[in-house]
């Protein structure tokens, strides 16, 4: 995991070093809505980078950075860049002399744009043969790009006199004793036509919100507040609740609501399965993210069949782009459809969404969109007719998936023996997905649309299903259900943390319950520090391999949580404070993913070097976790909770829960696994 300064505001973010220069690390740059606007941004002292003294974030949009002349130490002057993105980037430059005698020296702010799409900027040596060229004015160098129908431009300000060229701006400084530089910097991005300006001016900390409706103190502040014994949680709990917030972002530039993008670096937009997983973790926190996750996934739904995108009516998003290779038509992502879980995924919050809130409106608003997302479930997403939603790919794109559930790497759905799935494949997630989702549209059908038709049917074709499900993924020999259904309808039958996800929907039968819990205990799944994707004992099991040994944080907390409604509190306490204890180790932010080496060898957690942070899922599985170890349920418009909390805890109270409303204390009487 990487130790960059991130500075971000929505689709607008700033991966620096510590230093504040955008240097030869990688990724690093300014992006805004999937373009890079700059790729080099470097401070200068008499020819010289500077050294860094400290450099931190003041808020998920701000940061301070002090620096002095390299190779002194104790130098008389010193240099502070103070940072702001809102829109744009506005950075106010500082340089002090604290000697009793003058000083001169020379800054320079070396600045270039390669403009490089979100996804040609993870691959260092991508190529690209747009026209690049400078306008230069008094104070403002503009960059721009222009390939085809896309153009681009980055407008760099600089406050105080320089010498500008075309690749740097140079200050000569002659400073008097104890006397103070300063000069203001705008960065602008000129995108179709609108100049995106900074809208943060000098000294902005603490004094002007960001893009969103509330900084990240008020985001905190409206959430429940937590009542603990245990430190630690309470500090996960903040950096759970400060991480969604710094990941907001709105749909649309006159928007004020915002929904959680995917995670930084790379997936700063909307984006299907981790926007509506982060928004059903943060219901009982801030259900205004579901809400607006809703909306916009309602806004992008498929109306046409488009081989190319993998879309077809009804169905809901993957990845929605903006950028370069988007707008050129070089890449799907206009949007996306390369996910056959997220329409299911999507019926499953908007009925979550109306238990926590009562907003029938939003329902009544949406069940168009309801409707033909059923209609897609029925009639395109079984794709041979026997009863089970399988994927395969029809684009030709060399960025769409193979893979399209959660686990989309072109290598995750693999047999025991480490042979690779062909497809077209049903992974058992997806089926239990296509359950829950008929079972709660059938309750939205039947007490909110005046349906009973299609409440009874969806009824019974969930019932159906399940008994089907049953029989035709259950491996006897291996004692759990199969990872997939594979072209021929053979049991793809690696042992996976995907049959956690069908307790998390209910799925399996009571009677299969327990021994579904304990397979997912067992020590070649349970690492000590959550499920891994992989059982150990299988030929594909890789510790560090992206969906094949990893433990993701928001996976194994669905599994707690469908353990938890089977019934087996105690065993859905023990993940939670494993999640607990890794989050700590990760100075209580949980990244995206971490190894599956055991715990017992490694005793901290192994990062995972390319895992994103803070990403939506991981930064909502503490929010998650809480309202497992609480049980906190709604039945028939009531909120009810019944508490098991592990060893580690002995006190778990929120106090103002929004419920329908109104803010509502969780006080539960505490039991201890």
């Amino acid at each position: 995991m990487r130790d960059d300064l991130m500075v971000l505001d929505g689709s607008a973010f700033f991966i620096s070093e510590r230093s504040g220069d955008i240097g030869t690390s990688f990724p690093s740059g300014f992006f805004i809505e999937d373009v890079r606007h700059l790729s080099t941004w470097q401070l200068l002292f008499d020819g010289e980078p500077a050294q860094v003294l400290t450099s931190r974030n003041v808020d998920y949009f701000s940061a301070r950075i002090a620096l002095a002349p390299a190779g002194s130490k104790e130098s008389t002057l010193a240099i502070v860049r103070d940072r702001f993105v809102m829109d744009g980037v506005h950075e106010d430059l500082a340089v002090t002399n604290h000697s009793e005698s003058g000083r001169r020296g020379r800054l320079e702010i070396c600045f270039a744009c390669d403009f490089a799409d979100v996804m040609e900027a993870q691959d260092p040596a991508f190529d690209d043969d747009g026209e690049l060229w400078v306008d230069l004015d008094a104070q403002t160098a503009t960059l721009w790009y222009e390939r085809g129908s896309f153009r681009r431009g980055t407008a760099i300000t600089f406050g105080a006199p320089c010498t500008l060229w075309e690749d740097r701006a140079v200050f000569e400084l002659d400073l008097e004793p104890r006397e103070q530089w300063h000069s203001c910097i705008d960065v602008a991005s000129v995108i179709g036509g609108e100049t995106r300006a900074p809208r943060l001016r000098c000294d902005s900390f603490g004094k002007a919100e960001p893009q969103q409706a509330q900084t990240i103190e008020a985001w905190i502040d409206c959430a429940p507040q937590i009542e603990t014994d245990s430190d630690d949680l309470r500090r996960i709990y903040r950096r759970s609740l400060a991480d969604l917030g710094s990941l907001r972002l709105r749909p649309d530039p006159s928007s004020k609501e915002a929904m959680p993008a995917g995670g930084i670096p790379w997936f700063m937009t909307v984006f299907g399965r981790d926007s509506i997983l982060a928004a059903y973790q943060a219901l009982p926190f801030h259900a205004d993210l579901a809400r607006t996750t809703l909306r916009t996934l309602a806004r992008y739904q498929a109306d046409a069949d488009d081989p190319e995108r993998d879309a077809e009516p009804g169905k809901i998003l993957h990845e929605l782009r903006k950028g370069k290779l988007a707008t050129l038509g070089e890449i799907p992502h206009t949007p996306y459809y390369g996910a056959h879980d997220t329409t299911m995924l999507f019926l499953i919050l908007l009925d979550e969404y109306e238990r926590w809130t009562g907003d029938v409106d939003l329902v009544r608003e949406l069940e168009p969109h309801a409707r033909a997302a059923l209609r897609w479930i029925e009639e395109s997403a079984d794709l041979d007719g026997d009863g089970y939603l399988e994927y395969h790919s029809r684009s030709s794109s060399s960025r769409a998936l193979a893979n399209q559930c959660w686990k989309d790497s072109h290598n995750s759905i693999l047999f025991a023996d480490g042979r690779q799935a062909s497809p077209p494949i049903a992974t058992c997630e997806i089926q239990g997905y296509a359950f829950d989702a008929r079972r709660r549209t059938a309750r939205l059908a039947r007490e909110i649309w005046r349906d009973e038709n299609l409440s009874s049917r969806l009824e019974r074709d969930a019932t159906e299903l399940a008994d089907r499900f049953d029989r035709d993924f259950w491996i006897e020999g291996r004692g759990h259900y199969a990872l997939a259904l594979d072209r021929d309808k053979c049991h793809v039958d690696a042992t996976t943390s995907n049959i956690g996800h069908l307790l998390w929907s209910g799925i399996v039968p009571q009677a299969r319950a327990e021994g579904t819990v304990r397979r997912l205990l067992d020590q070649d799944m349970f690492s000590g520090w959550g499920i891994r994707t992989m059982s150990a004992n299988d030929a594909g099991y890789n510790p560090l391999a992206y969906h094949n040994g990893t433990v993701w944080p928001h996976d194994t907390a669905l599994v707690a949580e469908g353990m938890r409604r089977y019934g087996f509190g105690v065993e859905a306490a023990k993940l939670v404070a494993a999640l607990l204890d890794a989050a700590d180790a990760f100075a209580s932010q949980l990244p995206e993913v971490f190894a599956g080496l055991a715990r017992d060898v490694t005793e901290l957690p192994v990062e995972y070097a390319d895992a994103l942070k803070p990403q939506a899922w991981a930064a909502g599985t503490p929010l998650l976790c809480l309202r497992t170890l609480l049980g906190l349920d709604v039945d028939e418009g009531v909120l009810r909770w019944d508490a098991q909390l592990p060893d580690s805890i002995a006190l778990l109270r929120l106090r103002g829960v929004i419920f329908r409303g109104r803010r509502v204390d969780v006080l539960p009487d505490c039991r201890s696994s």
